[in-house]
This record gives structure tokens, sequence and C-alpha cells, in this order.
């Protein structure tokens, strides 16, 4: 097996003059600022690591990379692993104490940041981006080696090294060193929740992340010459390696859906979370030109939850658009594919996900029960159909990870399968069906959130007797965080839930939230009640009951 990269070497030498990447720019985003050949791209990704190298960066180093998709940052990216090095994402937005232990686990010698970024974390930007609840770490001060993107700006530190710099003053190798040809060594490490004691990060290797875009490249079926318009790497490498256009907007979906709906109109493929399929619709819903609105020709969503009523709309509003839900997890990624129309015919057997891609293994473990019997049932018949064993669903395939950080760095064995937390079963046909979890995670937007690791800091604060996360679904998919908190003097033997919002105990806790939260998990809500519901033979908190309570003040759909 050879390295993912080198598909780039092969579409440099036969299409060297064809447009790779293309990134919009502009107030409207309808300007083309900047593209780039595969040639130049290559050209520039072998410039970028040779100076990486010279700068010290040897095979295994880690950087951690807080770049948003654009051409610096796809060459510093692709450079990164081109040199042998490690891309590591953390959000910054997350507790002050929770960032220190994710930097510690994942021990990086380099940070790649925006330049924007370096300046609103230090000096008098840091005190105006923590006067809006933004808590962020100070960049500059890290103790690794620097590198920016983007202008000079007030914050920087000294010593920092331009990227785009890097790229024009560095001669390409004639003979590229071996360092970046491990397949096996660490390519990918992403956070997706834990504890300051125990960080918790996915890892990926080259072989890992070439497994990856070959699945994507079956989601698109993506072909040369095809223009995939997103802000996803993951759909937008595939594209670019499969000799087609990556068209990167210039801001992300949901913070300017009009510049999007132009971009994405006409390309051949474009992928979205949820909740950016509802801005999208928003904005085209919202038109009075009377004529039709056109979109892409494939446009997958995943990433959350994919439900019946966003594939309808979406349908109504874009007939002409082919909509596909992807499932998958950031441990292996994508698993399962299915288009709108199947989905929806299939909405009363459960959450249809879809037929496995190729190479994707699936395994139904009935041994799993959840202690609530949530997998008893299925839809509206409350069974599903003869022979249908329900399980926790486990997938095996070529984008499995190496396993998380903590097993990787120990010298574990490789991950050889991986439990998705999803009770499912295979129809007839051998399509995934989801009944439900056997875990209690939230998704919002892009964010995987663990109520446990929360729960205990949050029945510390003062006056909190009790408090519990629950994730209340909305029609698009996503689902919005509501705190539920039970007051220390609360009477013994309420009988009702009691639910009111904007009392002393609310008020008090949510201006503490920032020093006990992720910013990623902080709530769109906080409500207090009499009592918290138990069920189950274990007496834990009945967390689909009181999704049902709180529901008309979230705006939301019933659990």
């Amino acid at each position: 097996m050879t390295h993912f990269l080198d598909a780039l070497d092969t579409l440099a030498r036969r299409t060297p003059d064809a447009v790779a990447l293309r990134w919009f720019g502009g107030r409207d985003g309808a300007r083309v600022r900047e593209e780039v050949t595969f040639g130049d791209l290559a050209e520039r990704v072998e410039r970028t690591a040779s100076g990486l190298r010279t700068l010290g960066m040897t095979p295994g180093d880690r950087v951690l990379f807080s770049i948003r998709p654009r051409p610096e940052g796809v060459v510093l990216c692709l450079a990164v692993l081109r040199a042998g090095g490690a891309v590591v994402f953390v959000d910054p937005g997350s507790t002050p104490e929770l960032f220190a232990a994710r930097i510690a686990a994942a021990r990086p010698r380099w940070a790649a940041t925006e330049s924007l970024l370096y300046a609103v974390s230090s000096g008098a930007l840091r005190r105006v981006a923590r006067s809006r609840g933004l808590l962020l770490p100070d960049y500059g001060r890290l103790p690794v080696r620097h590198l920016y993107a983007g202008p000079w700006l007030p914050g920087v530190p000294r010593g920092a090294r331009r990227v785009a710099r890097l790229g024009r003053t560095t001669p390409a190798p004639e003979a590229r060193p071996d360092g970046g040809s491990d397949l096996d060594a660490v390519a990918l490490v992403v956070f997706t929740s834990g504890t300051t004691s125990d960080p918790k990060a996915v890892v990926h290797t080259a072989r890992t992340l070439g497994g990856m875009l070959g699945l994507f490249a079956q989601v698109g079926d993506l072909r040369p010459g095809q223009r995939a318009h997103t802000d996803q790497m993951f759909l937008g490498l595939p594209a670019l390696l499969a000799g087609g256009t990556w068209e990167i907007p210039a801001r992300a979906p949901k913070d300017a859906p009009e510049a999007f709906a132009r971009g994405v109109a006409g390309a051949d493929s474009s992928f979205l979370v949820p909740a950016d399929v509802t801005a999208l619709l928003d904005v085209l819903e919202g038109r009075s030109t009377g004529t039709a609105a056109v979109g892409p020709a494939v446009l997958a969503v995943g990433a959350a939850p994919v439900t019946v009523a966003l594939l309808e709309r979406a349908r109504r509003v874009l007939p002409g658009t082919r909509w596909l839900a992807v499932y998958g997890a950031t441990e292996i990624l994508p698993a399962a594919v299915t288009d709108a129309d199947e989905k929806i015919a299939a909405a009363g057997s459960g959450d249809l996900v879809g037929r496995p891609l190729d190479g994707i293994g699936v395994r139904i473990d009935t041994t799993v029960v959840d202690a609530a019997g949530e997998g008893d049932a299925v839809g509206d018949s409350g069974a599903v159909g003869d022979g249908d064993a329900v399980g926790e669903l486990v997938l095996t395939g070529p984008s499995l990870m190496a396993g998380y950080l903590s097993d990787v760095d120990s010298g574990r064995p490789p991950a050889t399968e991986h439990r998705t937390g999803d009770l499912a079963y295979r129809d007839a046909r051998g399509r995934i069906v989801l009944v439900g979890r056997n875990r209690d995670m939230i998704i919002r937007g892009t964010v995987n959130i663990y109520p446990g690791l929360f729960e205990p800091r949050l029945r510390e604060l003062p006056g909190v007797a009790d408090a519990v996360l629950v994730g209340v679904p909305v029609p698009d998919g996503d689902e919005r965080v509501v705190l539920v908190v039970v007051a220390e003097d609360a009477p013994a033997g309420a009988e009702g839930p009691g639910v009111r919002t904007d009392t002393a105990l609310t008020r008090a806790v949510t201006a503490r939230l920032g020093d006990v939260l992720d910013h990623g998990a902080l709530p769109d809500l906080v409500v207090e009640v009499a009592r918290v519901p138990l069920a189950g033979r274990s007496r834990k908190p009945d967390r689909r009951l009181l999704v049902n309570w709180v529901s008309s003040l979230a705006g939301t759909v019933r659990a």
C-alpha cells in the first residue's frame, strides 16, 4: 500500500494545470480569492515539508493545528504529514485545565496557528474575548516551536515562522526523505472527550487516513474534473485526490449561509452537518425569486444524526439534489450511507443508516442490553422483524483508528474494532438500522458531549444537589444541550417536575459554567426541577423523561 499523498504526485504529473483548490473570499463570498493547480500544490507541499525539516521537524513530531481550511492551511497540513509529522486537533474553547491536560497528553513539539488566534488569546484582545465568555489559552506561551498563517499580528510569538514563506524560500528536495513513508506511524490525533485526568483522543495513521479517504470516495462517487464545494477536509481532500477541484467557501456555512448557497449551486458534491443544512434551507426558502433553487448534484449530510424530517424538507427545497445520510464516528469514518428516499421509506422501522460501505465489517453484539430496556423497542411497532437481533453495533474496516492516544503511546496493540454505543439490527437487506443508544452521549453540531464527564463537577457547584445534562432533539437532527439542576433546599417528596427557568439557582449556576465546562459543552438552557426522575434497576437518572419535561422550554421535539 502506498501513501495516500502519492496520488497528489501522480495528478501533478498527469494534469499539472488543472485546478486542485479554489478558495472564495470577498464580502459576499463570491469572489475567487486564490486558485492552486495540481502542479503548484504538489510543489508547495514538497517545499513546505522540506522547510519544516530544515527547521528541525523530525518524523513523529506532533503539531498542534489551529488553522481553518484554506490553501495555506491545506498545504501545511499535507506538508506535516509528508515530513512524517502528526497533526493534532485540540478545541481551544475547552476549559484551561482540560486544554492543558490535552496538551500534556499529546506532547506537541510544534504549534501551527492563525495569527488572529495568537492575537485574541493574548493582551487586550484576550480580555475582550474573556468578557464575551470565550476563555482561550495563550497560544504564544506554549513551550513549542511556532508556525503562523496569515499576516503578522501582535501576539505572534518572537521566532515564529510564517507558513507561506516556507513554501516560497525552501527548494523542493531532489529526492524525498523516507521520514513520511511509515504508514503505521501516528498521523492524526483528534481529542473527542475526556477529563483532566484522562483526556480521550482518537489516533489515525497514514494507513487508516488512506482508508478513510477511499471510503469517502465511495460516498460521493468522486471522479476527475468534479467540483466539491465544502469546508470539510474529509470530503474536500478525497475529491481533490480523485482529480477534482476542492472549492473552499470563504466562511463556514453556518456563519455565511447565503454565500455558501451561491457557491454550492451547480457543484458536483458537498458535505454538511445537519445544523448547516438547516441554515442553507432557511436561506433558500427565504428567497423570493420565484425560480426553483439550485444545489449540488450530491449533498452528503453527517457528523450528527440525520433525521427523516430534515431530509423531507431538503428534498422539497432542493429536489434536483441527491441527498445522502452518512453514518460513522471519529474512530471509524465513514461506515454506512443511505439516500433520502430510502431513509424516508424506512422511517417506521427505526433509524436507517444504510448499507455498510465496501470494506466495512459489521457485528451486532446481542450480549449488550440497555438497563432501561431501550433496545427492546423499535419505532411504533415495538418489535423488529423475525430474526432481527438487536445489540450494540460493532464496526471494523480500513478507516478504523489505530487506537486511543493513551493506548497508542503506552504501546498497546492496535484497535481491532470499534464499539459504537449504538443499539442496532440488520434488516433482511443487510442494512443497518439504529434503535437507540447504549450510552448517554449528546451530539451538538460536530461535538460529542459525554454528560458523565461533567456532571460530577456540576454537582459540586454551590447550592446544587443534583445536576444532569440531557440532549433534546431538534427536527434537523441536531441536539440542544439542557442542564437540569436540583436545589439543595428542594422539598423532599415532590410529585410533579416543577420545571422552572430564570431562578436564583439557574442564574448562579449559569454564571459559573465557564469555570467547569468545556466551551463545546456549555448548555443552551439551564432549568431547575424539583427532583430528578430515576429509572431502571440501577436507579439511574431517567434522561428520556427529563427530555420530555424540558422540550417545550427548549423549543424542540419530544423524545
